[in-house]
């Protein structure tokens, strides 16, 4: 049996904002965008060139939810971004007026700093060894 993980749900405030930060600000491309009704979409990005794992961007529906948007993890680190160059997208990233958190650093597994998304969720971006 074969398996791979498909999606990784986000909670989004909002659709569009979601789409323009991912697409604009990461360069990811929007894989999909279909209208499900009721003012829900199923809306997939991923960064440019992967052919893998999709974030699904899933607008808050719900207090609770809303309530989770930009915190999924307590304040963790949440996603992970690789790259093949670090600073090419790094410098690209911050040209972009996306936040770092944290400073480049080289680590015994690659070179990383960590960002914030639009909502304040925390990502490494690597350039794994």
């Amino acid at each position: 049996m074969t398996q791979t993980l498909g999606h990784i749900a986000l909670l989004v405030r909002n659709y569009d904002e979601a789409i323009a930060f991912y697409t604009k600000s990461l360069g990811f491309r929007l894989a999909e965008d279909t209208d499900l009704g009721g003012g829900k979409r199923w809306v997939l990005v991923a960064p440019a060139d992967s052919q893998g794992t999709t974030l699904l961007l899933a607008q808050a529906a719900t207090p609770e939810q809303a309530s989770r948007i930009g915190n999924q993890t307590g304040g963790r680190v949440f996603l992970f971004l690789h790259t093949d160059d670090f600073w090419r997208d790094y410098r690209a990233i911050i040209g972009q007026g996306v936040k770092f958190v944290r400073e480049p650093r080289d680590e015994p597994y690659g070179t990383v700093a960590v960002f914030e998304d639009l909502y304040g969720n925390l990502w490494d971006l690597i350039q794994r060894k």
